[in-house]
């Protein structure tokens, strides 16, 4: 019997997340058991949604801890895709701050080894800041597939929020890449 892939997929509050579940469908239709997290800002974002998309990926939609004591309610990863990821959480992800959910599990596969693929998505005015750069360059040394810049995410000015543009399939084979670069090991 050959073993599920788990794939979680994290998302920030940007306008990508809206386009999350055929993203999940793509990424079904590649052979991945997907678990979505989120932030709790893009959780409202999706709040509409959210029983729709635990139904489409066969899991709860967390955003959350679970309390001490409480079961996992999702099978452990085997790689995380961590897309859209906003100024805040590459910030808060390289600097060790795991006040959110998504961004601690994504803090700690680093330390478990696991394949990690993260897509920024944040205006040009934002990735100015000097905190961005390093940020990005922390995951990257850490051995996260920070996909930034040319051939992964490119920021548009402020005010411009273009959610179709955004490289989800380059994201999704960057995945693909790592996950299969871990197997042959």
């Amino acid at each position: 019997m050959i073993k599920a892939r788990t794939l979680y997929l994290f998302c920030s509050a940007a306008p990508p997340v809206f386009e999350v579940a055929s993203v999940i469908e793509e990424a079904q239709a590649r052979g991945w058991d997907v678990c979505l997290g989120l932030t709790p800002s893009a959780a409202r974002w999706l709040e509409p949604s959210l029983d729709g998309l635990a139904v489409l990926t066969g899991h709860p939609v967390r955003s959350a801890y679970k309390r001490p004591g409480d079961p996992d309610v999702w099978p452990p990863a085997d790689a995380i895709l961590f897309a859209p990821a906003t100024f805040n959480t590459v910030n808060s992800w390289a600097l060790g701050l795991t006040g959110a959910f998504v961004v601690g599990v994504a803090a700690e596969g680093l330390g478990k080894g696991l394949p990690i693929v993260a897509m920024p998505c944040a205006n040009a005015a934002y990735v100015r800041h000097p905190q961005f750069d390093r940020s990005v360059e922390t995951l990257r040394a850490a051995g996260v597939t920070v996909l930034y810049g040319e051939g992964g995410y490119v920021p548009d000015p402020p005010g411009r929020d273009w959610p179709e543009r955004f490289p989800w399939a380059v994201a999704l084979d960057a995945v693909d890449a790592a996950h299969a670069a871990r197997e042959a090991g």
